[in-house]
């Protein structure tokens, strides 16, 4: 599981997160997920690999959103308010 010491913040969020994004792309050992909690809110950076983008962000972005929005709502168990970025 490639997670940056730093998630350790949201233990819950970042799990959850990295569950949903393997279950939904074709290569589920290419999913990296960073942690970047340089700002006022901690910033959880998604990599996946070559190809399965498109199947993470979904048609309008609504994978993404649904992503995002379950990740929100684990982090209010951890205490810390989250976004999730899908880096390219």
């Amino acid at each position: 599981m490639p997670v940056e010491e730093s998630s350790q913040d949201a233990p819950t969020a970042t799990a959850v997160l990295e569950y949903l994004v393997r279950n939904v792309v074709d290569d589920p050992d290419g999913v990296r997920v960073e942690a970047d909690d340089s700002r006022s809110r901690l910033q959880l950076n998604v990599h996946v690999a070559d190809g399965d983008m498109g199947r993470v962000i979904g048609r309008r972005g609504r994978v993404a959103n649904a992503i995002r929005t379950v990740v929100r709502a684990a982090a209010v168990r951890d205490g810390v308010d989250v976004d999730v970025e899908f880096v390219d």
